[in-house]
């Protein structure tokens, strides 16, 4: 493997607030160069307030060949797509772009497809499940459309932001008609629990749910990538749920990201924003 870094070296950057607790540009950047690529992955610490001027700055570098986005700027991101895969346009948010051949960006959402690949993995049955979703914000938007479109019978959102809550029922509706509701946080009458809150990245010790309403048969995910178990997850393995971690998710995801970002023939894109 490739380990030095030249004048012809390619550059692709994740953009986040904060930053500093992304794992992704060493793991990405591995997966670049076991595909003999040179190229990094750097990280960029980007405000919201300055992330429409990063953007239109980064546009002009010539060996930086695509971007990927961790929170806060999922939605952001897409303003800047000149063309999106169709999730990424129903959902108006993505997690990574790369340049066409003719140098525009395109960007694809696909978050919500990492966290059901790692369940399924893990041997989870999706297809006719409840599942509750905690967290409606960017991660929460891409996991609520790819559980639906991996066969919920039910998807029920909270999110302590009512409004935002609302927001991504009304819009999963109109694809998923009454499949999709509002709910309180009990997941008691649930079979699927997806954290998609970030409930467990500074605290282990905090959970989004009241823990003791859990049960064995239920598969719960979790989207933090924190250093040791969140107590969601903890919980739910010492009573035998089948369990995804945030990390597991990230397994699943990165390899569906590089491919994206390297293989710009290979995949359908709609109508982005144009």
């Amino acid at each position: 493997m490739q380990s030095i870094v030249d004048g012809s070296t390619r550059v692709f950057a994740i953009l986040g607030d904060p930053i500093g607790q992304v794992k992704s540009p060493a793991q990405v950047t591995a997966s670049l160069r076991a595909r003999s690529r040179n190229a990094i992955l750097v990280p960029l610490h980007v405000t919201s307030r300055d992330f429409d001027d990063v953007m239109r700055a980064l546009e002009a570098i010539r060996n930086l060949d695509g971007l990927v986005f961790t929170v806060p700027h999922k939605f952001a991101a897409f303003r800047h797509c000149k063309q999106a895969t169709e999730r990424a346009s129903f959902l108006q948010a993505v997690n990574v772009m790369r340049r066409s051949r003719s140098g525009a960006w395109e960007g694809d959402m696909c978050d919500g497809q990492g966290f059901v690949d790692a369940i399924l993995q893990k041997g989870g049955v999706l297809a006719g499940k409840r599942a509750l979703l905690l967290g409606a914000g960017g991660a929460g938007t891409a996991i609520g459309y790819a559980l639906l479109e991996a066969g919920v019978d039910r998807l029920s959102i909270h999110d302590l932001d009512q409004m935002r809550e609302r927001e991504l029922v009304q819009k999963l509706r109109q694809r998923f008609d009454d499949r999709v509701s509002e709910v309180e946080s009990d997941p008691a009458e649930f079979d699927i629990v997806a954290n998609a809150t970030p409930a467990g990245m500074e605290n282990l010790q905090d959970s989004p749910i009241n823990l003791e309403r859990l049960r064995p048969t239920m598969i719960v995910g979790d989207v933090v990538t924190s250093t040791g178990e969140t107590a969601l997850i903890r919980a739910a393995r010492s009573i035998g749920c089948v369990c995804s971690t945030g990390h597991d998710m990230y397994r699943a995801l990165q390899e569906t990201m590089v491919d994206f970002l390297l293989s710009p023939d290979e995949f359908s894109v709609g109508s982005g924003q144009q």
